[in-house]
Order: structure tokens, then C-alpha cells, then sequence
């Protein structure tokens, strides 16, 4: 195995290879095509020494020479023996380059030839491509004055009388009209003058059309220049003459006369025209008669436009439904007019700013609103007439359609109604004290009534934003973001007025949005709780189906979000039902604490004197006295059974607790007094060598007052059951009696 390893020299065993170069040194550097000797030394002296650098660049000298001598060294034999095989190589260059130079000259030769053919070729297809486009023009030219020629010619032979029509004037409508046929057909059976003028008409104006075409294609040429003033004339002669003949046939309702018109019109794309003689021949006779223009510029009741609308939509179903159907018949090419847009809703949008300019006006928002929902009642009906949803899509974009709409200010009207909604909310809750609603104590037993003023507001006002005489659907997301507010503004009123009374001790300024939680009585929070749960019941009941029915054209996601927004403002007035409860039982532990604070009297009662306790003190029967009042007044009938109870627990607890602090304190108060006056009698006494036998078999004072107070809290838990509470159920009716009672009644309870 060792025989297949390469022999290795003893400088690579034991020391540094001669090759071995540091690793700051790349001699590919050298190579590079930037390579700068300057700026190399530059870089590598700063960490490297000169004589370190100097000694590198030597040694790979050195390498390279080397490697060169061994490269000659190499190939030296094939350098000398080349000079041998070398032998008459100028005679064989000579023989090989005169081919080479007669096969160059031929191919010159040849090319020379080809460009010229080639140039020759361009040329030629030039002067062809020049003197065809020459052609097309003179063409274009003579077929523009023929066409010309032939409308200024077909014009004057326009027959007045239907005499007039020859047999010759029929063969050439048979053979240019593609509705000949059954154009033919009404002329052979007595058609009368105004369908002759208008196969006429039809006939010009697809030579008009024809014509546009040819001028569209000649531009700027000097004899299309020359031509435009005969253009113009036979133009002129043509609109005046099918304006005369399509009001005629108008008149007259002949339905075949204003088939070839409107197809004349067409052809010479110039439906404005035909919407608009349609427009002052029929429909504004029909709406100037429903909606005179002398009408009083003065906004007052006669601005209402239903009945006007109702009208109207009688007399478009009798003088205009004809024109509609001749429009919109199939394979007629008619479908570029809109008689619906430009003549029927221009005509009524001008009739309604000249003879109703207060129709239009928010400022009155009950008219407006019947005004606007009339109009759009008014645009479904046109919309009816649309044969498909393209045709729908087409009248809503036409710029009459968006200028009656912008017309419609319902911006402005969402803003009244807004000012409106939210001012009535506004002033009923900017008040110093609740109010209760109408006929409140005819219904008390009726838990679906609201029981204040300021809720009924609420409650009002959220049902008007998605009454039939307000909400505008269109407007929606606005209607249900004012009825969020109104709830958060009701919602800040409760909880600012349940702040400012917690905090009423605390020498804080009530706001005048909160002065009234101040002021009321705790019996009326009664009617609070009762008000929220039944706005969180509604919001989340028949509210909220009734928007969602509203909404029911909306999205899946849009109607989940609204939803969940209205969910959650219940849920913000449910958050403040553990609140209001809390002020409630504050507001009874407070009146109940006025008669607890009479216990401090028991020590002077029983302070230097002999006189044991024999019943309950005085105080006790009313320390429940304001809950039973609170209990048995009739506004606890708008309590619900688990509200009652929770007030009631709560409320004994919190009692309990305060009488368990006041009881302890005064306890502790006596033992540390007859603590301290015991030192000094024994003090004394050991100053004049008497015996405490007798002090220590009396009574103390501490333990009459225990005494005093053990009996105080029986009667206390007696009076607790009275009202259904388990005495032994609150903790801190155990840790008082565990601070009075004796020692042999500490582990049972016993009235």
C-alpha cells in the first residue's frame, strides 16, 4: 500500500513547500485586466512589510522564469527539426492564394450584378406601389364625386306627392334598398307619401353614409377640399328633409315610415336628432300638460311628484310604447337609439327643475324622500322597457340618467336626518334627571314597555334610521353606522352617570351628561336595568331581523358584519348591567350603614358599669329595613327574578361585610382600652401592695360589649332569614360570629 503513495520530499514532511505562498498573495491578480502595480502595493502595505512583499514578488519571479526555461525546454526539438520540414512553402502559398483570388473576383462580380437587379426590382415595385395608390385615390376621388353627384341628384327627385314615385325610381330601390322587398310590397298596395319619402330618405342617407366613408379616407386632398361646401349643403338638405318626414310620421304614428327613418338616421349616425325631434314632437307636449313650466318658483306643497309620475307612466305607456317597440324589435339594427334616456327622462328631468323646483330640495326631508322614491319607482318602470341587461346597463350610463340622479342630494338629506335622529337623542338625554315614560305605572306589569323617557328616545330612534319614511337603501352603511352611534351615545350617558356617582365623594365635576345619576333615586336604576335588557333583547330580536330583511340584497359578508356590529353594541349595553347592579346595592349598603354606625354607642353603654346585656340592641331591626322597602316597592316588578336575587345576595354580603369591619374595630378598640387599664390598676396596686383578686372575678368591659353584640347578630341572622338569606352562607357573617360569640358557640351557628 505504501508503494502507491507518491514520493514526498523532506521539506514537504518537515517544513514550509517551496510552492507554499502566504495567503494575502494571489498571483491571479496579476492577470487581471485593471491590474494597477500602484494601487496593489497600496493595498498590501498596510499589513504587510515591504521586505515581506519584496521577497514574494521575487520568488514568484523566480517561479516563473523557471517555468519558462522548462516550457522551451520542452518543445525545443519540435523548434528545431521544424525549420527540415519546411521546404519551398512560399511556391505552395502562391499556388493556393491565385484560386482564392479569381473565386473572389467572380463573386464581386456577381453581387454587383445582384444589387443592381435588386435596385432595379425596388424601383420598379415603387413606382407600381405609387402609381397604385395614385389610382386608389382617383378612384376614391370619382367615386366621391359620383356619390356626391348621385345624393344632390337623389335629393331633388325627393318626391312631394306620391305621384311622384316612378316606375324607374322603384327599380332603383329595389336594387340599392335591403329592405325593398317589403318596401315594394306597402308601395304596390298604395303606400302613402311619408313611407315614399322615407325609402327615399333611407336610400340617400346610405349613400351619405357611403360617403363619410370615402371623405374619411381622402383627407386634406385639394378636391375633396373643393367638394366640402356641396357636402354640407346635401347634408343639410338631408337632416331638414328626414327631420320633416320623421316628425310627419311621428304625427301620423305610421310605424313603417318611422322604421325607414330611424334606419336613415342610423346610417348616417345621427340618433341625437331622431331623440331629439321624438323629444319636442311627442313627449314634451304629453309631460308640458302633466307639469306645466308657469309653475310657481316657490317651493310648497304642490312640489310632489307621484302623481305626476303616474301620469306620466299612462302616457308613455299610450304615445310612446310604439316608438320603444319599433327601437327594440329584434335584427332591426334600431338598438343604437335610446328614446328612454335622451327624449322621455331629459324631457321629464327639464319638466321637473322648471315646473317642480322644489322637488329636488332636501331641505323638507318627508317630500324629498317621496319624491326621491317615486323617481326611482319612475326609473324601474323606464328600465322595464330595456329588452335585455345590457340594454339596463346602457340607460344607466347615458349622461341624462346620471345628471337626474345627481340631482337627488341624498347626502344632504342623510345629514337632516342625521341632525334630526341625533338631536332628538340628544336633548332627551341633556338632562339633570331621568324621566319616566308615559303611562309607566299603567304598565308596570307589562315587562315589554319601556320604563323611561330617554330609552323610548333610543328606541325611537333607532327604528326611525330603517323606517320605510327615512331609510334610503342606498344610503344603508350611513343609516347603520347613526344607529351605532345613537347606541354608544346612550351607552356613554349611562356609563359617564354610573361613573360620576360612584365617584360623587370624591370632590370630582360632574358633567352635565352625568349630573343625573347624582340626583336620582336608587329605586329608578331599577327602571335603568330594566330599559338596557330590554334594548339587549330587542337589538339582538326583532331589530335586528328587520335590518337584516332591509340588508337581504346585500352580500353574505356584508350582512355578517352587520350583524356582528349590531350585536355588538347590545353587548356594550349588556356590559353595563353588572354596573348599574352595583350601584343599586351600593346605594342600600350606604342607608344601611347609617344605622350600623349606632353600634359604637354600645361601649358607652356598658363602660364602667355592672350591668350585663340581656336583648339585641335597637339598631339591628334596621339595618335590613332600606333593603325590605327597596324589595317591597312596586318598581321591583320590572326586576327580573334572577336580578332580585342577585340584589338581593349581594346586597346582604356587602352589609354583612361592613358590619363584620365596624364590629371587629370596635372589639379590638375595647380590648386594647382594658388592655392599657389593666397595666396601670396592677401598676397601682403594686404600689400599694393590694390584691387583683377582685378585679380579675368581675366582668370585663370587653366582654359585655361581645356579649352585647352576639346578641345583636342573632337577631341580625334571624332577620336575614327573615328575607330568604341563609346566614351561615355568607363568610362574613361567619367571621363575626367568631369575633363575638362566647367560646363554647364558635363552631355552630344557632339563633
Amino acid at each position: 500500500m505504501s508503494e502507491l503513495l507518491p514520493r514526498r520530499s523532506a521539506t514537504d514532511l518537515f517544513g514550509d513547500p517551496i510552492e507554499s505562498q502566504p495567503l494575502w498573495f494571489k498571483a491571479a491578480s496579476f492577470h487581471r485586466p485593471d491590474f494597477d502595480p500602484e494601487s496593489y502595493i497600496a493595498d498590501l502595505r498596510s499589513f504587510v512589510p515591504l521586505e515581506s512583499l519584496a521577497a514574494e514578488l521575487r520568488a514568484h519571479l523566480s517561479a516563473l522564469k523557471a517555468e519558462l526555461v522548462e516550457l522551451i525546454n520542452r518543445d525545443y526539438a519540435d523548434f528545431v527539426s521544424l525549420s527540415t520540414r519546411l521546404v519551398d512553402v512560399d511556391s505552395a502559398v502562391a499556388r493556393m492564394r491565385d484560386p482564392l483570388v479569381e473565386f473572389r473576383d467572380k463573386v464581386a462580380a456577381f453581387r454587383a450584378v445582384v444589387d443592381s437587379s435588386l435596385s432595379n426590382l425596388r424601383s420598379g415595385l415603387r413606382q407600381r406601389a405609387e402609381a397604385s395608390a395614385a389610382r386608389e385615390i382617383l378612384e376614391l376621388l370619382l367615386d366621391t364625386f359620383h356619390v356626391v353627384s348621385k345624393v344632390e341628384k337623389l335629393i331633388k327627385e325627393l318626391p312631394t306627392t306620391a305621384s311622384d314615385l316612378s316606375s324607374a325610381d322603384i327599380t332603383s330601390i329595389e336594387k340599392s334598398s335591403p329592405n325593398s322587398g317589403n318596401s315594394l310590397q306597402h308601395i304596390e298596395s298604395g303606400a302613402n307619401l311619408r313611407e315614399t319619402q322615407s325609402i327615399f330618405l333611407e336610400r340617400i342617407a346610405s349613400e351619405m353614409n357611403r360617403l363619410k366613408f370615402y371623405m374619411t379616407n381622402a383627407k386634406n386632398l385639394p378636391f375633396i377640399e373643393n367638394m366640402e361646401k356641396r357636402i354640407q349643403n346635401a347634408t343639410l338638405l338631408l337632416d331638414d328633409s328626414l327631420g320633416h318626414c320623421f316628425v310627419d310620421s311621428l304625427e301620423h304614428r305610421d310605424a313603417n315610415a318611422i322604421y325607414n327613418c330611424l334606419r336613415a338616421y342610423a346610417a348616417i349616425d345621427n340618433t341625437s336628432a331622431a331623440e331629439e325631434h321624438f323629444r319636442t314632437t311627442i313627449v314634451s307636449p304629453l309631460i308640458h300638460k302633466i307639469i306645466s313650466h308657469s309653475h310657481s318658483p316657490v317651493v310648497g306643497s304642490s312640489d310632489g311628484l307621484q302623481e305626476d309620475y303616474q301620469q306620466i307612466m299612462q302616457c308613455i305607456e299610450k304615445d310612446c310604447k310604439f316608438i320603444l317597440e319599433i327601437s327594440s324589435s329584434a335584427n332591426s339594427g334600431l338598438h343604437v337609439f335610446d328614446f328612454l334616456a335622451n327624449s322621455i327622462l331629459k324631457e321629464v328631468l327639464f319638466a321637473i327643475q322648471k315646473g317642480r323646483p322644489g322637488a329636488f330640495s332636501p331641505g323638507r326631508p318627508t317630500e324629498f324622500l317621496q319624491n326621491y322614491k317615486s323617481s326611482l319607482r319612475f326609473l324601474t318602470f323606464l328600465e322595464g322597457y330595456c329588452p335585455s341587461r345590457s340594454a339596463v346597463a346602457k340607460f344607466r350610463s347615458e349622461v341624462v340618467y346620471l345628471d337626474f340622479m345627481k340631482q337627488w342630494n341624498v347626502g344632504v338629506y342623510f345629514s337632516l336626518r342625521f341632525q334630526e335622529i341625533a338631536g332628538a337623542l340628544d336633548s332627551a338625554l341633556m338632562v339633570t334627571t331621568i324621566t319616566a315614560a308615559e303611562n309607566l305605572h299603567g304598565n308596570q306589569g307589562k315587562h315589554q314597555k319601556l320604563a323611561l323617557k330617554q330609552s323610548v328616545t333610543l328606541l325611537e330612534s333607532l327604528r326611525s334610521c330603517w323606517s320605510d319614511d327615512v331609510l334610503v337603501l342606498s344610503f344603508s352603511d350611513k343609516f347603520l353606522r347613526l344607529s351605532l352611534q345613537l347606541i354608544s351615545r346612550y351607552s356613554t350617558w349611562l356609563s359617564s352617570g354610573l361613573a360620576a356617582r360612584k365617584a360623587r365623594g370624591a370632590n370630582s365635576n360632574p358633567t352635565p351628561n352625568s349630573e343625573w345619576a347624582i340626583s336620582v333615586h336608587v329605586e329608578d336604576f331599577v327602571y335603568v336595568m330594566h330599559d338596557i335588557n330590554f334594548l339587549v333583547g330587542e337589538l339582538s330580536g326583532d331589530y335586528l331581523g328587520h335590518v337584516l330583511q332591509l340588508l337581504e340584497s346585500c352580500s353574505a359578508e356584508v350582512l355578517d358584519l352587520a350583524k356582528q356590529s349590531i350585536l355588538q353594541a347590545g353587548k356594550s349595553l349588556e356590559n353595563l348591567l353588572p354596573i348599574v347592579m352595583d350601584t343599586m346595592i351600593e346605594a342600600i349598603v350606604e342607608k344601611s350603614i347609617e344605622d350600623l354606625r349606632q353600634l359604637k354607642g354600645i361601649t358607652a353603654t356598658y363602660r364602667m358599669t355592672n350591668k350585663l346585656p340581656v336583648r339585641h340592641s335597637p339598631y339591628v331591626s334596621g339595618i335590613l329595613r332600606p333593603l325590605k322597602a327597596f324589595l317591597d316597592g312596586e318598581h321591583v316588578a320590572c326586576l327580573t327574578h334572577n336580578a332580585r336575587n342577585e340584589l338581593l345576595h349581594g346586597a346582604t354580603k356587602r352589609i354583612t361585610s361592613r358590619y363584620y369591619e365596624l364590629a371587629s374595630d370596635l372589639v379590638n378598640v375595647a380590648r386594647k382600652t382594658e388592655s392599657s387599664l389593666l397595666r396601670l390598676r396592677q401598676g397601682a396596686q403594686r404600689r400599694v401592695g393590694a390584691s387583683s383578686d377582685a378585679l380579675d372575678n368581675n366582668i370585663s368591659d370587653t366582654e359585655k360589649i361581645c356579649m352585647q353584640l352576639f346578641l345583636d347578630i342573632q337577631e341580625y341572622g334571624r332577620n336575614l332569614a327573615a328575607i330568604g338569606i341563609k346566614a351561615a352562607d355568607i363568610p362574613a357573617y361567619m367571621s363575626l360570629w367568631q369575633c363575638v360569640a362566647p367560646e363554647d358557640k364558635q363552631t355552630q351557628i344557632v339563633f
